[in-house]
This record gives C-alpha cells, sequence and structure tokens, in this order.
C-alpha cells in the first residue's frame, strides 16, 4: 500500500488534564506535543476481534524507562500482512517525529520465536524540541527484515516485518488465522498515553487514529 498522507501528517488536538503522578512533577515535564498512533500494520485490520483485548483490561506484559507501559490492545490480521511503526511522522503542531529501533527480541519469555516471534520496541522523538514522546512495543511479529536492528530509523511504512500464526502455547493461544493479531502496547516518556475507545470488531484502516501519546493522563488504561 503506498504513502498515505493523512497517516503522516493528520493532528488530532485531544486535550488532556494535568494530574500529578509518581512518574514526574507537571513543572519538571510540561506536557509535550502530542502525536497520533494508528494501526501497526498496512492495509486493513481488526480492533479487539473477539472481544478479549480491550484496552481498558488487556493485560499489559511489557514496560519502558523502568515502568509497565500505559494500554495494550489486540490489533487482528490474518498471517502475511506487513507490520509497520504505529507512531504519525509528524506531531500535532506539525513537528517532525523520528522513530528508532530500541528493541529487537522474542517476544515470550521462553526466548523462542516458534512461541510467539519478535517483540519489536519503537521510539518516537520530536525533532523540532529534540523531546522523547513515546515508546511502542509491537509484539507476534515474524519474517523480521535484517535492517531492523537496534538503533535503526524507520518510517510510517518501513517494514518491520509480517504478521504471522505461532504454535499454540501459554503466550500464544490462537488455533487458526482468523485469530493472529498483533500485540501492541504503549508508554509516554512522561505522564499516560490514552486509546480511543471503540466497540470490539471494529474495522480499522491505515488512517484510523487508534490513540495519542505525548498526552497528560493521569493512570494506565485511559481513554482519549
Amino acid at each position: 500500500m503506498g504513502f498515505s498522507f493523512a497517516r503522516a501528517a493528520v493532528a488530532v488536538a485531544l486535550v488532556a488534564g494535568v494530574v500529578l503522578t509518581p512518574i514526574t512533577a507537571a513543572s519538571a515535564h510540561p506536557e509535550a506535543d502530542k502525536i497520533n498512533l494508528y494501526p501497526p500494520v498496512q492495509g486493513s485490520s481488526t480492533w479487539d476481534r473477539f472481544g478479549l483485548s480491550a484496552p481498558a483490561s488487556h493485560h499489559i506484559v511489557f514496560g519502558n524507562w523502568g515502568y509497565p507501559n500505559d494500554w495494550s490492545v489486540d490489533i487482528y490480521r490474518n498471517p502475511g500482512a506487513t507490520v509497520v511503526s504505529p507512531f504519525g511522522s509528524r506531531t500535532t503542531s506539525g513537528h517532525p517525529v523520528t522513530v528508532t529501533v530500541v528493541t529487537v527480541r522474542p517476544g515470550c519469555a521462553t526466548g523462542n520465536l516458534a512461541d510467539g516471534g519478535y517483540r519489536i520496541g519503537l521510539e518516537a522523538r520530536d525533532n523540532t524540541t529534540g523531546q522523547i514522546l513515546a515508546r511502542a512495543d509491537v509484539m507476534h511479529v515474524t519474517n523480521k527484515p535484517g535492517g531492523i536492528v537496534v538503533g535503526a530509523t524507520v518510517g510510517p511504512w518501513t517494514k518491520l516485518g509480517e504478521t504471522g500464526r505461532f504454535r499454540y502455547s501459554s503466550c500464544y493461544q490462537v488455533n487458526g488465522d482468523s485469530g493472529a493479531h498483533l500485540h501492541l502496547e504503549v508508554i509516554n516518556q512522561h505522564r499516560y498515553s490514552c486509546y480511543v475507545r471503540r466497540a470490539a470488531n471494529t474495522a480499522l484502516t491505515d488512517e484510523t487514529v487508534i490513540g495519542v501519546a505525548g498526552t497528560h493522563h493521569g493512570a494506565q488504561r485511559q481513554a482519549c
């Protein structure tokens, strides 16, 4: 699928209240520019297909900067689809964003790729201010290209790998291709990011905003 201007540049100004949290004080870290999040897969996909992974309650597996990630969701797509970064290429103020690979490792605790594929961790930085905005972990990635390594810079359509189907295990309890999915987690550098609330089995496109980072919510699993 080709380049999407809307995904690269659309800005949704969602205003969140500033509430002090254990992570940082507002005076030390004012609210950053916001950045939209999109499905981490090219083409169509499905949000929480079976109603088992809504961000309000879905398990958070990973963490960054010493804290658990903010929220998680499963995005469904049959095996073979191209996996991409969920970050837009500009902030809501129009600042260009650089996305860097910060994690490449097996996603499951067994360390075996056959149990659940790769976890690819990405970090978004505001090029204008130099501020780190957020990180995202995309899990259950297969067929990772050789150039996707820690330190690599990726764009909105850089191929991180493909959706896949892995053997049934405690880490990946899927019985058919319709259950193949990517497990996505997001975390702000400061405070908490948010997800856009929607019903289970909602169809998504490349241009569907599924969350916003850079917000200052007061806790994990917050809706925008």
